[in-house]
């Protein structure tokens, strides 16, 4: 296998220290042993692999899901856990520009339609997922930002057809977001969850349905109607990709340059004290976010704990990890001051994964027949992830291209300079750096 970051990046460094591992237990999983024959073969049993296989199965087809790891290893399971509308990077103009005004529309709406198929999956299959947080906040990191989040606010209404709340710093303190911030906008649409129960719930709804799952079985090469894990070879018409920013250059050779894993660093505290909720004047349950282009994203866990993650990590080694871990314990006490002392108790990082469209690819491998992968969600894989599963399960079962969004059914882009591109990364996060410091 050919991979874009280290072999660091790839092993247990990463996510020695996620706090989802501890709350939920998921269940063992052979490794396939000898050859196979099924209906439609997975690779990556993470939500986009499982949501794909669950949708299968349930229509009577035999689903075998192929994963490197164990179930969730990847980005599914050391997430933020923001169930939230996105999966673009691109505004509404841009979509405009190259989609057209319909299309952004419909896309629009498939981004409210994936929150909305995972709030109906957790009730369906009666998954305790943790939820709190009645959808998503945006705070303004500086006065200017307010502005653009008042303009936002009407590409809201327009798009997802939902009334936003718009707040003045003034505001802030008194609805619980205590923080350096000069207003917010509450998108009600979205809430948080615990990645790993939900994992944990949807393998168990597979095992129900007669999916075969097989753990610590990487597939090593996949052509048309076939796929091969060492020496055991998989044999299914349709096969799914769903690997996501731990993706392999030559599996297949397709993706080779098509997605961009970049790095994102998540720590958990300790339990707060209502006193140091009180001393911080953060007592909400909002899932929030600011607005730099380097984003921060938070929230406050059900048991008290306090999330905080980060974007901006370059390098994968223990070196790499441990000052990507420093700068988001950095950034957490700057923006929290009152919690300078608080013990953070856990630290993790996982691949965001970006597409140079800025858009995420659902859709067939070109010249390879009955082969499909989705991928790219540039950060919000909970609900776009599952929804992009569930697409793939169409077009894996017969569907036409039709019943996926024109804005992702377009065959992904490759990015330049090829396993080599993280070197414009560099650029790129700097220039970021110094636009999210502009006063």
């Amino acid at each position: 296998m050919k991979r874009v970051f280290s072999s660091y990046a790839y092993g247990d460094g990463p996510r020695a220290g996620c706090w989802w591992d501890e709350t939920v237990s998921l269940p063992d999983f052979p490794s396939l042993q000898g050859d196979l024959s099924c209906d439609v073969a997975i690779v990556g049993a993470g939500f986009t692999g499982l949501s794909a296989a669950l949708a299968l199965a349930r229509e009577g087809a035999r689903v075998a899901v192929l994963e490197a790891s164990t179930v969730g290893w990847g980005a599914s399971g050391r997430n933020g856990g923001f169930c939230c509308l996105g999966g673009s990077m691109r505004s509404d103009a841009a979509l405009d520009h190259r989609f057209g005004v319909a299309a952004r529309r419909a896309w629009r709406r498939t981004e409210r339609a994936a929150v909305e198929g995972v709030e109906r999956l957790v009730d369906e299959l009666a998954i305790d997922v943790d939820r709190h947080s009645v959808g998503e906040t945006c705070l303004a990191h500086r006065a200017r930002d307010f502005e653009a989040l008042r303009g936002y606010s009407d590409a809201v209404r327009e798009n997802c057809g939902v009334e936003p709340e718009l707040l003045f710093a003034s505001e802030l303190k008194l609805a619980g977001f205590g923080g350096p911030f000069h207003g917010a906008l509450t998108i009600p649409l979205g809430f948080g969850l615990n990645p790993r129960k939900l994992l944990a719930g949807l393998a168990d709804a597979c095992i129900a349905q007669g999916v075969e799952i097989y753990e610590n079985t990487p597939a090593t090469s996949v052509q048309a109607g076939q796929l091969m894990s060492g020496r055991s070879a998989v044999r299914a018409p349709q096969i799914i990709i769903a690997t996501n920013g731990y993706s392999s250059e030559d599996v297949p050779g397709w993706m080779a340059g098509r997605y961009m894993p970049v790095q994102s660093s998540v720590v958990v505290t300790r339990p707060l004290t209502s006193c140091e909720l009180s001393d911080q004047g953060w007592t909400t349950d909002q899932m929030a976010y600011d607005t730099r282009h380097l984003l921060r994203y938070f929230r406050l866990l059900p048991d008290r704990r306090f999330l905080f993650g980060m974007r901006g990590g370059l390098s994968a080694s223990p070196a790499g990890e441990r000052a990507a871990r420093a700068a988001v314990v950095r950034g957490f006490r700057r923006m929290f001051p009152a919690w300078a002392e608080v013990e953070v108790t856990h630290g993790w990082s996982g691949m965001v994964c970006l597409a140079r469209d800025r858009v995420p690819y659902v859709g067939h491998v070109p010249g390879m027949p009955g082969v499909l992968a989705g991928f790219a969600y540039h950060g919000n894989g909970v609900a776009m992830g599952i929804h992009c599963g569930e697409l793939l399960a169409k077009l894996a079962g017969g569907g036409a291209l039709d019943q996926v969004p024109a804005v992702v059914a377009q065959p992904a882009s490759r990015f330049p300079f090829g396993r080599l591109r993280r070197i414009i990364m560099p650029g790129i996060y700097a220039a970021l750096k110094a636009v999210d410091a502009l006063p």
